[in-house]
């Protein structure tokens, strides 16, 4: 094994650590566990996990409001755009990630190789029921098309749509934040440590939607670590 390899090894090693354990932005407050902790062992006991039946029965009566949904993970399992985009623009690494290329592949075309989650199906139609209106926000960087607009759409049969909201990615400040806070958002669903935060930084509640083991994005979160509620059966 060379220097260079060892270095890389350890360093990416560092990162999948922090990942693991919480956003390196805002330390972890409970255990947590990742979906393949909660696959093989069980449920644990401390972590709260919550139904849409749940949900829908909470909501019962209250008038309408808005809701946000994050995208890759959590209402689309796209692992095949990004596995594709890996292997096009950066074979073995993540520079793909900061090329604007990439992204309008995904953006443009490519997300008609994600796969609507079980759980995002649940979650629209009971909150379309209710008339709540659904934001879908997104860390993605954003491309001069509507073509992922289009595909929720029609992927879930949503009757009001409102655009893609493609926030971006920063190593420094949720970029979420100040988008669920403008819009007045409720509850935000999310696969993320981000997710949860960036919900609760803007006065709304983020719930957990587990991160399917399977998925290219690695390392898989730890659900639960920072106490939020847990949508059952959400890894697919």
């Amino acid at each position: 094994m060379n220097h260079t390899f060892r270095t890389l090894t350890l360093v990416l090693a560092c990162v999948a650590s922090l990942s693991a354990n919480a956003d390196p932005k805002t330390p972890g407050t409970h255990q947590g566990y990742s979906t393949i902790d909660m696959t093989t062992a069980g449920i644990p006991k401390d972590v709260n996990m919550i139904s849409v039946a749940d949900i829908k029965h909470e909501l019962a009566g209250k008038p309408p409001f808005a809701v946000g949904f994050d995208i890759d993970d959590t209402t689309l399992f796209s692992s095949p755009v990004f596995y594709r985009g890996q292997q096009m623009f950066s074979p073995g690494g993540y520079s793909y990630l900061t090329n604007q290329k990439f992204w309008d592949k995904a953006n443009c075309g490519w997300d008609k190789f994600s796969m609507p989650k079980q759980i995002a199906q649940k979650l629209i139609k009971m909150h379309q029921e209710r008339g709540d209106n659904i934001y879908f926000i997104t860390g993605r960087t954003g491309s001069a098309c509507h073509f992922t607009t289009d595909y929720l759409q029609k992927t879930f049969q949503i009757k009001k749509m409102n655009d893609v909201i493609f926030a971006g990615s920063s190593r420094t400040e949720y970029t979420k934040t100040q988008y669920i806070k403008a819009h007045d958002i409720k509850i935000y669903y999310g696969d993320a440590d981000g997710d949860i935060i960036s919900a609760r930084d803007a006065g709304a509640e983020g719930i957990r939607v587990m991160r399917a083991a399977n998925s290219s994005y690695k390392p898989i979160p730890k659900n639960g670590i920072y106490g939020e509620r847990v949508l059952k059966d959400s890894q697919y």
